[in-house]
Order: C-alpha cells, then structure tokens, then sequence
C-alpha cells in the first residue's frame, strides 16, 4: 500500500488514515489474528503517526487488531467551572485515577460465538446488531484485561465535551443518511427492500465522527443503538456503578449484583432503595408523557407504554435538588443547548441503556440520546454496542 510518513492538509490526513485503516481491515478479513509482531508494530506506528497519537492498533488476547481512539484525562471544572477539581468520574476506576481511556474508533463486529466471542472495531464493516446486554459485555471482557463494554460514564464525558464545544456528532440516523445535511451518506451494509438501513462503520463523511476530525470516534449517532454499561434503571431508581467501576470487566453486572448503588439529592451514593433516592417518573397516569426526576415513582408502566421527553427538557419533579453527577453521567441536561437528542424510559424492574439512537431516530438520535426502557435480553437489528479498553 501507498504510505509516506510525514505532515499533511486536512483532506490528505483523511484519506491517509483511511488508506492504513483499509489495509488493516483488508488484512484481518483475509488472515483474523495477526500473529506476526513486525506487521503489528507496523499497523500501531502507521496508525499513531498519522493521526498525531490520538488513535492507535491495539491487539487482543486472539491477537485481533482494534483501531481504538484516546480520550485524555479531564477534570470536572474543565468541563463547568462550578463543578469540583477532580476527575471526571470516567477516569477513577477501583479507587485509582487514570490517565486515559480509549473507545473503538468504529461500531464493533464480532469475531466467534460463546466464549470465543471476541469484539472487533474496523473500519468498512457492518456493525454487530441483534446482540444482548451481557453478550455485547462478553465479546469485550472476553478480549482480555483492560477491554470492556463503553461505560455510560464514558460516553457522557463525550457528551460533556460536546456540550462545551457546542459541537455534536451528525450520522446516519434517516435510512443511510444524516437528516439535517442529507448529502452526508454512507456505505449500505442492510438494506430492506431498497430502502438503506445499516452502514458501513466510518464510510460517513469526518462530521459523523464525534469531534469532526479524522481522529474520532464515528457513528455514536445513529447506525445503531448502543448498550452502554454501569447504569440502569430498576424500579425506576437510578442505580449507576461508581465512577468507572463499570469498566473493570471482572465486576458483576447481574441483576442482584452489589455494585449497583442509588443516588440522593446531594449526589451521594447510597444502597439501591435507601429513602429519598432519585428516580424517573412519568408524568401520566399509565406511566406515559414527560420523563421527570425525583424521590418518588407514582405513575408505573404498564409494561407497553414509556415516557418520552427530548433531552434537554428532562426536568426535576416538584422541589426535587438535581446533583451535578446526573448531569456530569449524561442522565440530566446541563442546559437547553442540544440540537438533538431524545429519552425513553420505562420504570417498571430493571431497564438496562442504549445511547445514540439508530438509522430512523433523526431528529431523537445524537449523543443526548438515552433508552432505559428496554431490558437486558433485548434484541435487534438496530441495536449494538461499542468497545472500550481501560488499564
């Protein structure tokens, strides 16, 4: 392949990154593992050195190649001077903080079955779709140390620098293309009597990547849903993992798993069912309408029916106090300056999250998007997850 290391223009740092990334793509389709340390090297150097070191080939337990995007430690006040000198919560994980953590630059495929499942982000693929919550975590955790299932904590430190920079993400998210700028198109890789529904991972143009660089990280709006980890809703309490406990792929995401804690008002985390916890309530009766936050959960689905609100009007139930951490995990909106971005939610036993929304959301999808309305055996073809390693 064509290949000269050294400085280029925008539009020549495109089509070189794309050049390496179709080469390492080309050559895991036709071997899988690559073995080989000098090839390994090789697809890591090429890769870091055209995109400055922000992107980078990391190998897995198979020897399975993931082009895998940094995101640099980042305090709270970095994001809004009136939260804390600490970290992010996405860069504590187990009591220590982190430097980094890495999210796969393209929506996943996934290489094998059962426990040979193993999670692979390239370019020019159809996404992994029709997958579970705990199978989706599986194909991560089961790559080796470090991998995991991307963490809601993790996506909404994302969705924060979005936020701050008044940039977000546009997708496929209106059959194959963006709904806003539909000139923005992609590969098809579903089709549906000839209408486009999936596309080829990172075929968009760079505004479907989530800094509108070469660099990013595509499609978290749109393609497919995605399962994120570390936050459900279970009877309509919010229940989260600390920090970015979520990501250290040994923890016990069960059901009646211990690491589930509940939030109160002044943003303290308590065991789930304390008293004065906060939870999502639907403003009807049959647990339809508005989603608003609060201590209480007086209107219960049904089981058929969600409520639904468009992000930034997600509001607090009558005097309830709104801690900054739902706003810094993306379950609250810092203000009204989301362009797109829609919640669902359901608050009748455990309803596990998918963000970004998929190839029919339009206007709902974007990286404000959030399903708690689904549950953990969920299944289809509009719904897949994104791969994340951290040390």
């Amino acid at each position: 392949m064509k290949y000269i290391s050294g400085k280029y223009v925008q539009g020549e740092l495109l089509e070189t990154s794309r050049e390496i990334e179709d080469w390492i793509t080309d050559y895991y389709v036709a071997n899988g593992a690559v073995t080989d340390a000098t090839i390994r090297n090789d697809m890591d150097r090429r890769i870091r050195d055209a995109s400055f070191g922000r992107n980078a080939v990391m190998f897995d337990n198979s020897n399975f190649p993931s082009i895998m995007v940094r995101f640099p430690f980042t305090k709270l006040k970095e994001i809004d001077s009136s939260w804390a000198d600490s970290p992010h919560q996405s860069f504590i994980k187990n009591g220590a903080v982190k430097n980094e953590f890495w999210i796969g630059k393209y929506l996943p495929i996934v290489n094998g079955s059962g426990e040979s499942a193993r999670a692979v982000s390239l370019r020019r693929r159809d996404p992994a779709n029709n997958i579970n919550f705990d199978n989706s975590r599986l194909a991560c955790t089961q790559k080796g140390t470090g991998w995991h299932l991307m963490t809601n904590a993790e996506w909404a430190l994302i969705l924060l620098l979005a936020h701050k920079n008044q940039f977000f993400t546009r997708g496929n998210n209106s059959y194959g293309k963006d709904y806003v700028k539909t000139g923005e198109t992609a590969e098809a890789t579903y089709m549906s009597g000839g209408t486009i529904y999936r596309t080829a991972t990172g075929t968009g143009p760079v505004a479907w990547s989530h800094d509108g660089t070469p660099f990013g990280v595509f499609d978290l709006n749109g393609n497919v849903n995605k399962w994120v980890a570390g936050l459900r809703l279970n009877g309509g309490e919010i229940q989260i993992f600390e920090n970015n406990n979520a990501a250290d792929g040994t923890k016990d995401h069960s059901v009646s798993s211990d690491q589930w804690k509940a939030i109160l008002q002044d943003g303290s985390l308590v065991a789930p069912e304390t008293e004065g916890t906060l939870k999502m309530d639907a403003t009807n009766v049959d647990g339809s309408g508005n989603i608003v936050i609060g201590t209480t959960v007086d209107n219960v689905s049904d089981g058929t029916t969600y409520a639904t609100t468009v992000f930034k009007s997600i509001a607090a139930k009558g005097e309830t106090t709104i801690p900054a951490i739902l706003k810094q995990l993306g379950l609250f909106p810092q203000s009204a300056n989301y362009p797109h971005g829609t919640g669902y939610m359901r608050n009748l036993g455990e309803r596990l999250p998918s963000r970004g929304g998929f190839y029919i959301g339009t206007s709902s999808a974007g990286l404000p998007f959030l399903i708690l309305h689904i549950d953990r055996t969920n299944v289809n073809t509009n719904l897949g997850f994104s791969l994340a390693w951290q040390q």
